[in-house]
This record gives structure tokens, sequence and C-alpha cells, in this order.
């Protein structure tokens, strides 16, 4: 018997100083069997770094050939493709290939050695951006995964902070590969 995927419902206040987005979501998670809280969180950081209206989850894991979160526009072309995680090169050039941008988030202690091995592959994708959250920053995150959590997030000057109500956490993305 297969495993189902574990629910988890998030309510978010964004307010995205640099972008000028002021927004609240209500958002339904379904965390994959083998996902962790970190790799869930590190989605919903994700996902307020570039709230809009048409981002969704898509099936990530389930499917691999669909990212963690994308945004469409009206005629079905990928304006977006964000995976989270290690992917591997031909899958970061296939999705350059079908997205207008796309983003990685990677957020493991390993992140470097795996930069190492795939960042001069990817180099020449100008559509591509990559960034690396530090482990210690990806675990304090995760440390805040709740079945039904409430965020209150603040973007302003390039600095990203998260609130659960008990505890500021402040997230920094080093950018390992920038788009152009």
């Amino acid at each position: 018997m297969a495993l189902k995927s574990t629910i988890y419902k998030a309510d978010l206040q964004i307010a995205d100083m640099d972008r000028h987005y002021y927004q609240e979501h209500s958002l339904t998670l379904a965390r994959h069997p083998s996902e962790t809280d970190e790799r869930l969180m590190v989605r919903l950081a994700a996902f307020v770094r570039h709230a809009h209206a048409a981002l969704v989850f898509a099936k990530g894991l389930s499917d691999v050939d669909e990212p963690d979160l994308w945004q469409k526009d009206l005629t079905g072309a990928i304006e977006l493709w964000i995976d989270v995680g290690q992917p591997d090169d031909r899958r970061m050039l296939k999705a350059c290939g079908r997205a207008s941008e796309v983003i990685v988030y990677s957020y493991s202690s390993t992140s470097a050695i795996w930069w190492g091995q795939v960042g001069n592959r990817v180099e020449r994708a100008r559509n591509l951006t990559v960034y690396n959250l530090a482990a210690g920053a990806s675990e304090a995150l995760a440390a805040m995964a709740r079945r039904s959590m409430q965020f209150q997030c603040t973007i302003q000057d390039g600095q990203f902070w998260i609130n659960d109500g008990d505890t500021p956490l402040e997230l920094e993305f080093t950018v390992l590969k920038a788009r152009g």
C-alpha cells in the first residue's frame, strides 16, 4: 500500500517591499512521503519570494516533468519554473528550454559539492538563477513546520524575514548563478 501525502495548511501575510507586493495567501501544501520538513519549508519560502496570483505548487517529487512551483500565463506557457534541492544539469537545462525563467533553491550542507559538479555545465543557461540557503537557516526554517501554520513574511532591500509569532527568522540566499 502506498503512503499518502501529509497535508499542511499555511496562512501567509506577505509584505514584499522590493516588488510592491502585499497580499495574504491561504495555502494547502501536500508533503510527499519522501519529503522532509526542511524541503517543504524551503518550497514555502520560495513561494513567498516569488508570490503571485498565478504561482502554484506543482507535482514536483511526484512527477519528473513538473517543478516544485510554477507560474503559467493565460496561454499555458510557463513563465516561471522553480525547483528545490539539487537537480541534475539535464533537468535544469530542460527546464530552461520550457520556461522563460528557471530558479533553483539549494539548501543542503552538500550544496557546494553539488554546485561544483553541475555549475560549469549550466553556465550557458541565460534564464537560470541558482540560490543557496545556508544549512543552518533551512534547519531553523524546518523547525517552524506545523500542520497548521501562520507566518508574517517581510522582504525589503533583499532581506527576507519570516515570523511565526514566536520566532523571527532571517533567511539569506546566496546567489550561485545569476540570470543573464
